[in-house]
């Protein structure tokens, strides 16, 4: 269980950070130097790499870590953002699964709750605006692959219960429905062994009797 510790006293710069870390090549280590050559030159901007550490995006000594590399893959960037965020607010999505939808003012209620006093309500303010900050970038939605999965079990249990002709449910065939039954609806699957002779009036002979009886 966790609760963090940083902020940014810049929220709405949360995505052009996220956004600066994705057009640029991972360094061997985040240091203010780094960040400053992205284009942030504030001393509010260096609080980001405390959320990064936190977010797991960084080791304590600034190197970039799988989270952060995951990251950099665009087709998934706010999914893992939101990992990083379910994991530094464990605390918080323990008493709200649903935390990501709070606003900033329920954020702080819940938090000021968890911190128990132990930070001043000012810097819990701080934090559930970064909270909500992050949340508003981040994709809290079920991935596509578990969807597919989640959706497929359905759609076989649907196909067993549905019959072959125009999604009608297939009969019981222990016990028919009568009045649906017809010879027209029959299909006969019929497997001949010939035998082996040279005489086509064999063959003809068969083939005659086939027509006779099955019409």
């Amino acid at each position: 269980m966790a609760l963090p510790n940083s902020y940014t006293l810049k929220v709405g710069a949360i995505t052009a950070y996220f956004d600066a870390l994705l057009n640029a090549e991972a360094p061997e280590r985040f240091s203010i130097k780094f960040l400053e050559g992205l284009g942030f030159k504030s001393t509010n901007d260096r609080l980001l790499i405390g959320i990064l550490k936190e977010l797991g995006f960084l080791n304590a000594d600034g190197a970039p870590q799988d989270r952060y590399f995951q990251f950099l893959d665009k087709s998934k960037s706010a999914k893992i953002v939101a990992e990083g965020i379910r994991e530094a607010y464990s605390d918080l999505f323990a008493v709200n699964k649903n935390a990501y939808e709070l606003d900033a003012n329920s954020a702080y209620d819940k938090l000021r709750t968890l911190y128990r006093g132990e930070k001043k309500d000012s810097v819990i303010k701080n934090i559930s605006k970064t909270f909500t900050g992050l949340c508003a970038y981040a994709d809290f939605s079920q991935s596509t692959q578990n969807s597919d999965e989640a959706t497929e079990p359905l759609k076989e249990k649907s196909e067993e219960i549905k019959g072959v002709d125009g999604g009608k449910p297939a009969q019981n065939p222990l016990n028919p429905d009568k009045r649906s039954l017809s010879m027209s609806s029959l299909q006969y699957h019929i497997n001949i062994v010939l035998p082996e002779t040279r005489d086509s009036a064999v063959y003809d002979a068969i083939f005659k009797s086939l027509r006779d009886h099955l019409g």
